[in-house]
């Protein structure tokens, strides 16, 4: 990756945004469920972070995802997932299929007022038998008029609460699973739209949803692109939101190394320092080669993905490295914190419980895996 002033100028604007605007408030955030989306978005949006990719027509710098990606490994300086995972939903999980393929009056309608930060947007996928298994989602919209009736459910949706409307993949006809499958825009304030919050064991800041559809009629103008292609559709975001996933992982995973140094330094056993042991310091610089290994692979598939090549693979790997380090790193530096890394309050902690999404969100690491044996040819066929 060869990085610019511009790349620099937004890393120190997201930095600087983390540390006035969203760590100074993230223990009240966490106690009270969710973050004012809103009123945060709204103070990004000013500042022109949530359409660095996206056309300027709509709002947009016009950037490449290179400088996306420069964003999010700054986002890691937040100290809680939460907050900017929900961000990332906005940025490079419910628009990039609206951005690429919606017409100019979807764009109009949607994108640019979340790119302004004046709309909240969440994307959804999942539903309660049909998760990283995207095929088998049951949701559906049929024609009524000039109309579509949607009727059905999804799961575990960021910002599911605030949001004020969904990029939402639903079964558009009765043909084969990859084929029949389409993007809609939803308004969130429709008639039959109802929510019901999550309680998670973490990323406590993030309001997560089970939205409910009965009924709910949408303009058939509000599809994305062509109907059948949702699936393509979707797969081609999901690389977008797996190398977020990995570059926002990065800056977090280096800071809980930082913290896990300087407590291992200063915490004293039988007279001489934790981190003098061979084995914490040995350790510790291990998750770090691990992590710059982490960063190298996330960024030449980003170098990749902007020049126009299939990153299916690359990106898979960084999303399934992601998450397994997060696990790692925030289990091995809590052992080394001791007690205190077991008290609620503590940055380890948080990082333990907010990190064990990764493995999960946006494909589990099993799908990863899958993902990668396919493309290497190692995947066994379907047994007669």
């Amino acid at each position: 990756m060869k990085f610019t002033p511009e790349h620099t100028q937004i890393s120190d604007t997201v930095r600087k945004f983390v540390a006035n605007e969203i760590n100074p408030f993230t223990a009240e955030w966490e106690k009270a469920g969710q973050f004012p989306a809103h009123k945060l978005f709204k103070k990004m949006g000013d500042l022109g972070l949530l359409g660095i990719k996206y056309p300027t027509e709509f709002g947009g710098m016009g950037l490449d995802f290179s400088y996306s990606m420069v964003a999010a490994e700054a986002l890691g300086d937040c100290n809680v997932g939460g907050v900017p995972m929900a961000i990332g939903v906005q940025t490079d999980m419910c628009t990039p299929a609206l951005a690429r393929f919606g017409s100019d009056e979807l764009r109009h309608e949607f994108l640019a007022p979340a790119i302004a930060g004046d709309m909240v947007g969440c994307i959804g996928v999942s539903e309660v038998g049909g998760g990283s298994d995207v095929a088998a989602l049951k949701t559906t919209a049929t024609k009524d008029g000039g109309d579509y009736l949607i009727n059905g459910s999804k799961m575990w949706i960021t910002n599911g609460m605030q949001a004020d409307w969904c990029c939402l993949l639903v079964n558009t006809s009765e043909g084969a699973v990859h084929k029949n499958k389409s993007l809609i825009m939803v308004r969130l304030d429709s008639p039959g739209v109802t929510r019901q919050k999550i309680e998670k064991i973490g990323m406590h800041s993030s309001d997560t949803a089970q939205l409910f559809f009965d009924n709910v009629r949408v303009p058939q103008k509000n599809l994305i692109g062509q109907e059948g292609a949702g699936f393509m559709f979707q797969m081609l975001q999901f690389q977008e939101e797996r190398l977020y996933g990995a570059a926002g992982s990065l800056r977090s995973l280096d800071n809980l190394i930082d913290q896990t140094i300087d407590y291992t330094r200063q915490r004293k056993t039988f007279g001489q320092p934790i981190l003098n042991n061979q084995v914490v310091h040995f350790r510790l610089a291990e998750l770090r080669t691990e992590v710059e290994a982490l960063r190298a692979l996330t960024y030449r598939a980003v170098e990749q993905y902007v020049g126009g090549k299939d990153v299916t693979k690359l990106a898979s790997m960084a999303k399934l490295k992601a998450g397994r380090l997060s696990r790692e790193v925030a289990d091995t530096c809590l052992q080394y914190w001791g007690g205190m890394g077991y008290t609620a309050d503590n940055p380890i902690s948080q990082a333990f419980r907010d990190g064990r999404l990764i493995s999960i969100g946006g494909g589990a690491d099993e799908i990863m895996l899958g993902i990668i044996c396919k493309l290497e040819g190692t995947l066994p066929g379907k047994q007669q």
